[in-house]
């Protein structure tokens, strides 16, 4: 009885794993590089806006990358989120040389918002572009990027355009745990599908949310997400969702930014995003945990410990594994290497790692009855308010 389980379940690991596998093979081409095209006409107005909070020795860097771009009368708003170190003193010494960056200075959070979504909002609302491009405060741009982004959505005639940037790790194990989010993001989640017209999959990045303004405004703003910790994606979800047009591209080569300086970090970051990203349910939660160990973990302890027909099915889950994270690597590091190798090797720890990430978020919110992120503290049942927007005009 229980060998016939077994194989069950191993079946049904098979079927999970080998699907995507054959779907990202089909799509492999489906998050292209952002190519060079010509702008149809004048480049229109752009404003940058920066959050940052207690980001002194990252944003002087990111902002010297955006000064020197070559954007013709770019507007660059930096808003400085109630920062307690020396962000305020960089900002302000920056501004005082160069006219094109305005500072905003935020002391209070009202209540209903999360600061960094207070501080876009805030940022938008200052700023005067026809476009609007969301980063954050640690990405580096590389020479004509904004040139290059604007003329090819304008080209495109899209409302809504979002690169992958580059993600530089300072450790091996931080790296790999990086890869494997990128492989998690690409591969399982899908996020190839919002190039595909006849998807409904929305997808927004963080480091490069560039936004037509009456695509922004159409949506509620950033108001509309107020309480969302997955804010950047939920802004990409929403654009999709109300029928705007949208296009994800590869940025590797335009913009890179040090997701975390650690690998400890990196899993306490996530204790923002990821139980938010199951809209708070516990069972989702549990199903995904449960997923990622079947399909990411058992199946390199099967091939060792089992025979027969499971050995073999299992050997192909592992290898359907092993070449979808270093085809998602080869995306979005442009090539592989031994150092790529070793850490697909690592697949079923950082798979672990992962899971114990998604456990502990939970555990927090639901033991604490709160989020806390940069010091500030969000009550769960508040930020369970806003729950499944995608498509909702704001009330």
């Amino acid at each position: 009885m229980v060998s016939i389980a077994l194989a069950i379940l191993d079946a049904l690991v098979f079927i999970a794993v080998v699907v995507p596998f054959i779907l990202l093979v089909r799509h492999r081409g489906a998050i292209p590089a952002l190519p060079a095209v010509k702008a149809p006409g004048a480049l229109p107005s752009l404003s940058v806006i920066v959050p940052a909070r207690n980001e002194a020795t990252a944003i002087g860097r990111a902002l010297a990358s955006l000064l020197a771009q070559d954007y013709p009368g770019l507007e660059i708003v930096a808003v400085d989120d109630r920062s307690t170190d020396g962000t305020g003193d960089v900002l302000r010494e920056l501004a005082a040389a160069n006219p094109s960056l305005r500072v905003l200075r935020i002391d209070d959070l009202p209540s209903g918002w999360l600061g960094k979504n207070h501080a876009l909002w805030r940022g938008a609302q200052r700023s005067r572009g026809t476009w609007l491009l969301f980063t954050d405060a640690d990405v580096v741009f590389a020479p004509g990027a904004l040139r290059r982004a604007l003329a090819y959505a304008l080209a495109e005639r899209l409302d809504h355009l979002t690169l992958a940037p580059r993600l530089v790790s300072r450790s091996f194990m931080l790296g790999a745990f990086v890869a494997f989010f990128a492989y998690a993001f690409v591969a399982l989640w899908g996020a190839y599908l919002a190039n595909d017209p006849k998807s409904k999959r929305g997808v927004g990045v963080g480091a490069f949310n560039l936004v037509r303004r009456e695509a922004y405004e159409a949506i509620g703003t950033m108001a509309a997400l107020s309480l969302r910790p997955d804010d950047d994606i939920r802004l990409g979800r929403r654009l999709r969702a109300f029928g705007f047009r949208q296009r994800v591209l590869n940025g590797r080569e335009w913009l890179s930014v040090s997701w975390y300086p650690s690998l400890a970090a990196a899993v306490r970051g996530l204790e923002k995003s990821m139980f938010s990203s199951l809209e708070y349910r516990l069972v989702d939660a549990g199903a995904v945990v449960l997923f990622i160990i079947s399909t990411m973990v058992w199946p390199f302890v099967g091939v060792i410990v089992l025979d027969g027909i499971d050995r073999a099915l299992l050997a192909m889950v592992v290898v359907c594994q092993l070449a979808g994270f270093l085809e998602t690597y080869r995306q979005s590091m442009g090539r592989i290497d031994a150092r790529a190798v070793a850490q697909a090797a690592l697949l079923p720890i950082t798979a672990l790692l992962f899971a114990y990430a998604i456990v502990r978020a939970t555990y927090l919110a639901l033991a604490t009855g709160r989020v806390t992120w940069r010091d500030t503290a969000y009550p769960l049942a508040e930020l369970r308010e806003q729950t499944g927007l995608e498509g909702v005009p704001r009330s």
